[in-house]
C-alpha cells in the first residue's frame, strides 16, 4: 500500500512540474501582453489611440506604454535608435517598409521568430511574418530604440 501510495504522490507531483513548465513557456513578455489586447483594432488614418491606429500611431502607443518616446510618423521613427540587421533582430525592434514607392511609409514591432506587428491598412492591428513576400519584398530597415535594460524588462 506504502508502495502504491508513494508512485501516486510521485506522478502527482511530476504532473504539477509538467504544468507549471507549461504555464511558463508560455507566459507572455510585457511587450507581447500590450500587444496582444491590441489585435484587430481597426486602421484609422493619423489614429494613434485605441479608437484606430495608423502604423506609428500604433508604434508610438506602444512605445508610450512601455515607456519610451517615439516620434510621429514612419521617417522620423526610423531615424532614431540604432540600425540593426535583419538577422539581428530581437522583440522590441522597429522594423520598417517601403509600400508607397516614396521611401519609408510602414513600420511595426519586431516579436521574435520572424513575426511583427503592425497597423495595416487593410487589417488593422495584424501580426505578419517578415518572410511573407510582401513585406519581405518592401523591408528598408530596422532599428532598435530600446537599450538593453529595457529590453530585458520588457521583452524577455
Amino acid at each position: 500500500m506504502k508502495k502504491a501510495l508513494t508512485v501516486f504522490l510521485g506522478l502527482i507531483l511530476s504532473f504539477s512540474f509538467m504544468a507549471g513548465s507549461a504555464f511558463a513557456a508560455n507566459s507572455a513578455t510585457k511587450l507581447e501582453s500590450k500587444v496582444d489586447k491590441l489585435i484587430g483594432i481597426d486602421y484609422v488614418y493619423g489614429g494613434a489611440t485605441t479608437a484606430g491606429f495608423d502604423c506609428s500611431g500604433f508604434t508610438m502607443y506602444i512605445f508610450d506604454q512601455l515607456g519610451v518616446d517615439l516620434s510621429r510618423s514612419s521617417k522620423d521613427q526610423a531615424k532614431i535608435g540604432k540600425t540593426v540587421a535583419k538577422d539581428d533582430l530581437r522583440a522590441g525592434d522597429l522594423v520598417f517598409f517601403e509600400t508607397g514607392g516614396n521611401g519609408i511609409s510602414h513600420v511595426g514591432i519586431y516579436l521574435g521568430d520572424g513575426v511583427f506587428v503592425h497597423s495595416a491598412s487593410n487589417n488593422g492591428v495584424i501580426k505578419n511574418r517578415l518572410s511573407e513576400s510582401y513585406y519581405s519584398k518592401n523591408y528598408v530597415t530596422s532599428r532598435r530604440v530600446l537599450t538593453n535594460e529595457q529590453y530585458e524588462e520588457v521583452a524577455k
